[in-house]
């Protein structure tokens, strides 16, 4: 557990690090205000109108969820023709 905690941490120390050293350029300062401006202002609008988030978050779901059934079946096709070819070589 001590190894993990130690690589996590670390990984985040590195990204922080990096992160900080990026915003010495001008351009990354730059482009990093203006995202958090552009995110300030979809969390207001989101805030603002909650039903329409609702709305949006519903679509997405079912986007997701129609995804999945259509990718399931593929995959479990798949995986049979995995089994029927390793059960060939068995025999």
């Amino acid at each position: 557990m001590n190894g993990k905690r130690k690589f996590w941490s670390s990984i985040v120390a590195g990204a922080v690090t990096g992160g900080l050293l990026s915003l010495l350029n001008k351009e990354a300062r730059n482009y990093g205000k203006n995202l958090v401006e552009k995110t300030g202002r979809t969390v207001t609008y989101f805030a603002k109108n909650p039903q329409e988030t609702v709305e949006l978050a519903k679509g997405a779901v079912e986007m997701v969820s129609s995804f999945v059934d259509r990718n399931s079946k593929n995959a479990l096709n798949a995986i049979e023709q995995v089994e029927q070819t390793v059960s060939r070589f068995k025999k």
